[in-house]
């Protein structure tokens, strides 16, 4: 779904295709639905709070409602989708709509809040008016209150320690992405409160992952999610309302939304959390195409992770998502690609094909190579000299992967570009139907089921001449005898098409078949009978004298 325009000068025109849904302030998006549930806690917690409550009763529906929460956080991760989300804030509105920040609580009770983050103010945990109720000249100091509030951080090591001031701090998260989600709200979105709000944003989110154990695999073992999600998802949440607003002025936001911050931004994609994931790759596509002056350095930090992962670590959770990004960006490259945009494919993208966890992030990278065969077609030249030197002959499951992006490549390759290409391409093809494992031959034989192809691409009549004299010798091997019968009927009906085709050249390419097997038995026979003649010498010969 496309982005909006973020200047009408810029190269490229930017196009989103993330998982999410488009989240501008049109669209039911799940900020919009959890701001719903949000305000409605708002309200009927703001109306209870002007009834006078025992402080017991007040206490043990904020230990249920935090406890709720803990239980909540610490399930698996669900899949990525925007309704999903906007289910999770608003159950976590209503659970805890029994203890609005406008519940009073003693001082003492405040003080036994145990502050994680060293530099967070201690003192900005204190009980503050709604502010739906606050008057208009007075909201946007309350607004800013509210962000320091939100600013101190708590250790989730401990799910029970400090639960009222966790439980604060959610609420006014929640109050805070409810209330910018009005046409009001979204005026407070000043360049005053920028500052502090890149403030509250980076102490939440900016962070050091912990460290990976060695014996992770992200195939088999379940990621260790965020213990800190209560808080972090609805920080994420507001700070993507910040960034899609309209009222957000980008030659203001730059100053604040910097590049340190978009670097730490990538960094975080190493994160265990497929939900932490899924709201980076919103939000750092977003912040792609509203800070034009960020693209480069975005890009070349995103080229950066790629490196270390591909020539050093071979270790990263977040390969997938920012390939997802990517996407959208080539989309929107402009032709003819700059020098900058081919030298990314090639020393980045295409070497992502070598890691031996490739599975986990293909169906991303494979998007992203046929968008650049899509935008130039001579690409499709580096793009096949680069996949096979990377191509997994050992493995046969990548194998039949690899067939598969190799079949979008085919569709888009020009009869010039076919031409450079042509005895590797079909030298490779020919390796793989003579594979000792039936489905990379089943694989293999399956390009031939591909119309396209047969017509008009390079497996047609055309190039029969080129590929025909190459290939015969494994199909032959496949069409007589093989154990598996789908094998076997395949290679036959790729024998007949040729024969359709060109009955002399498939009369040649038999004769020559025939006669290299005689060949290959002649100087088998030969060479064993060298053998056998150096071992009848060695059986007649005097056994040499050792001397003492």
């Amino acid at each position: 779904m496309p982005i909006a325009n973020a200047n009408a000068n810029c190269q490229c025109q930017y196009h989103v295709q993330p998982q999410r849904k488009s989240e501008d302030s049109s669209s039911n998006s799940p900020a919009q639905t959890s701001g719903k549930s949000a305000r409605s806690s708002s309200t009927g917690s703001s109306k209870g709070g002007n009834t006078s409550s025992s402080s017991s009763s007040t206490k043990q529906s904020a230990d249920a409602a935090t406890g709720a929460s803990s239980k909540r956080h610490n399930q698996a991760a669900p899949k990525s989708s925007s309704s999903s989300t906007a289910k999770q804030l608003a159950d976590a509105s209503n659970t805890n709509s029994n203890t609005n920040t406008n519940t009073n609580h003693t001082g003492s009770e405040l003080e036994e809040v145990h502050v994680q983050h060293p530099g967070a103010d201690r003192s900005a945990l204190k009980e503050l008016p709604a502010l739906r109720d606050a008057p208009a000249g007075k909201r946007e100091e309350l607004f800013v209150l509210k962000l320091k509030l939100c600013s101190v951080i708590f250790s989730f090591d401990d799910p029970m320690a400090d639960k009222r001031g966790k439980d604060m701090k959610r609420q006014t998260l929640l109050e805070l992405v409810d209330y910018v989600n009005t046409p009001a709200g979204q005026k407070i979105f000043t360049e005053s409160v920028m500052g502090d709000l890149m403030a509250m944003v980076s102490a939440n989110v900016c962070r050091a992952l912990p460290p990976a154990t060695d014996d992770f695999d992200p195939e088999e073992d379940e990621p260790v999610l965020e213990p800190a999600w209560p808080h972090l998802q609805v920080a994420y949440e507001f700070f993507l309302r910040f960034i899609v607003s309209s009222e957000v002025n980008a030659k203001a936001a730059k100053k604040y939304v910097d590049q340190k911050f978009c670097l730490q931004l990538v960094e975080l994609f190493d994160s265990e959390d497929p939900r932490e994931r899924d709201y980076l790759k919103t939000i750092l596509h977003r912040i792609y195409g509203k800070f034009m002056s960020h693209r480069s350095f975005i890009r070349r930090a995103i080229s950066n992770v790629f490196y270390r992962f591909v020539y050093e670590t071979e270790r990263h959770n977040g390969i997938g998502e920012l390939l997802e990004i990517l996407g959208s960006i080539i989309n929107g490259f402009a032709i003819p690609l700059k020098k900058e945009h081919l030298q990314f494919l090639v020393r980045a993208l295409i070497p992502l094909h070598k890691p031996k966890c490739v599975a986990l992030y293909h169906q991303q990278l494979s998007y992203c190579i046929i968008q650049y065969v899509e935008k130039d077609a001579d690409t499709a030249t580096p793009i096949l000299n680069g996949f096979f030197k990377c191509w997994p002959w050992s493995s046969s499951g990548k194998q039949v992967m690899f067939l598969n992006e190799l079949e979008e490549i085919l569709e888009l390759l020009g009869a010039d570009q076919l031409a450079q290409v042509s005895d590797m391409l079909f030298t490779n093809l020919a390796r793989c139907l003579d594979s000792e494992h039936f489905q990379v031959v089943e694989r293999a034989l399956f390009l031939w089921n591909n119309e396209h192809l047969v017509n008009s691409g390079c497996l047609s009549r055309l190039n029969a001449q080129a590929v025909l004299p190459i290939i015969y010798g494994p199909l032959y091997k496949n069409s007589s005898g093989h154990w598996n019968a789908t094998v076997e009927g395949l290679a036959q009906n790729v024998l007949k098409m040729y024969m359709e085709y060109d009955l002399v050249l498939y009369d040649r390419c038999t004769a020559n078949y025939f006669r290299e097997e005689e060949d290959a038995k002649r100087k088998l026979t030969a060479l064993e009978d060298r053998w056998a003649a150096i071992e009848a010498v060695a059986s007649t010969s005097t056994p040499a004298i050792s001397v003492r």
